[in-house]
């Protein structure tokens, strides 16, 4: 994405096999939309996506709907996800995909990797939900590996990483992994007003089960949940503040 004549516009797009983007109509940051055309992630798969926001560009990036990670079959290697997002001086950029829905036994391999200069800013969020409630579903084991990896001017000032291997439902009713929740989410905040939004993001997540820490430039947010709409609700109240009350890009809605 660059900058041009005030407005952020794409400046290059290279597309092929199940994922695509595509570029709602937008009137102050510019959208782009990702979407999966295969309906979900099997065992095997591997999802490659990199972004580049060059100077002064604004730039979102959501997905069309919650992705699926099915089940893998006995000695069917892990689904492989790589974005990797690339953020210029003066620009700012979100990543904001919809939340990550797990099935019973399924295998994902995840990593997300922001590059920033100096002078940029990124806001991004991650979301886990171990099965869907409503529909009576509980991963009782699963194979997950998901990491967020961030550079600021080449620093490594955030790598956060979430492994499980196993019995997941046990794992999760732990009180240091847990504590019963069926979804969590990882929110990060990384430019030079980090710090600054600290405590109202501590007060916009004081009604749910989260905890806000700062350093390195970086804000992170952990959210738990008892499932996906709660940790949506939690995360909505959290983006609202560091969005500075815009709305949610539209997808979220559908």
């Amino acid at each position: 994405m660059k900058l041009r004549d005030g407005i952020t516009t794409l400046s290059d797009l290279r597309q092929d096999g199940c994922l695509k983007a595509r570029f709602p109509r937008s009137v102050d940051w510019t959208e782009a939309v990702t979407l999966n055309s295969s309906g979900g992630v099997a065992g095997g798969d591997t999802l490659t996506a990199r972004f580049r926001v060059q100077a002064g560009a604004r730039a979102t990036f959501a997905a069309q709907a919650a992705e699926r990670f099915y089940r893998v079959l006995p000695g069917q290697p892990s689904s492989t996800v790589r974005t990797e997002i690339d953020v210029e001086a003066g620009a700012c950029a979100e990543w904001l995909p919809q939340e990550t829905i797990l099935f019973d036994r399924s295998a994902m391999d995840r990593v997300l990797t922001v590059n920033i200069a100096k002078g940029g800013w990124f806001l991004g969020i991650e979301t886990l939900v171990f099965g869907r409630s409503a529909m009576g579903e509980t991963v009782t084991t699963a194979r997950i590996a998901d990491t967020i990896r961030i550079r600021i001017d080449g620093k490594l000032v955030l790598h956060d990483a979430i492994r499980i291997d196993g019995e997941v439902a046990h794992a999760l009713t732990r009180a240091a992994i847990g504590q019963g929740a069926a979804a969590v989410a990882t929110l990060v905040l990384a430019g030079a007003d980090a710090a600054w939004q600290l405590d109202d993001l501590r007060t916009a997540l004081a009604p749910f089960e989260a905890g806000v820490s700062c350093w390195n430039g970086v804000l992170v947010a952990r959210i738990a949940a008892k499932d996906g709409a709660s940790a949506r609700a939690a995360i909505a109240a959290g983006l609202a503040v560091l969005r500075d009350g815009r709305a949610l890009p539209r997808v979220w809605n559908c």
